[in-house]
């Protein structure tokens, strides 16, 4: 009896530690996260997908060049829950981000909050942290 026990608590051990890494998930470590920023853009992708949501964003800068960003979201899950829907950013779509730009200088960075070409604001759910900073007065155009 008791080397069954032994041997079902030790079995019930090993389940949960190889479980660990499917609970695992990546950090935001990458991103500044006391740094955030806001421009505009056009969309050329947006990507609803699991484990997490893309957009990615050429923003032209003042000199007139123009830089395509990878901007993270939470997952469609979490998302869906705060009222995203999979269908509201379109390519073509001028928006506004609030963002938290990745550590290394690179066009990435963790979404805070978006602006949709109407006005409406979404933030990116309780695990991205809310935008800290507000939008310009006027939407984007």
């Amino acid at each position: 009896m008791i080397r069954s026990v032994g041997a079902s608590a030790f079995a019930l051990f090993a389940l949960v530690l190889a479980g660990a890494p499917a609970f695992a998930h990546h950090s935001f470590a990458p991103y500044e996260p006391d740094v955030q920023v806001q421009f505009n853009g056009v969309v050329t992708k947006y990507q609803w997908t699991n484990p997490h949501v893309y957009i990615e964003l050429d923003v032209r800068s003042a000199d007139g060049e123009t830089k395509r960003w990878l901007i993270e979201g939470a997952n469609p899950g979490i998302l869906n829950r705060i009222g995203w829907k999979w269908n509201m950013i379109k390519e073509g779509d001028e928006i506004s981000v609030i963002v938290s730009p990745l550590r290394n200088g690179d066009p990435a960075a963790l979404l805070k909050a978006v602006r949709l070409p109407d006005g409406t604001i979404f933030g990116n759910g309780g695990p991205a942290g809310p935008a800290r900073i507000s939008f310009d007065e006027e939407p984007a155009k």
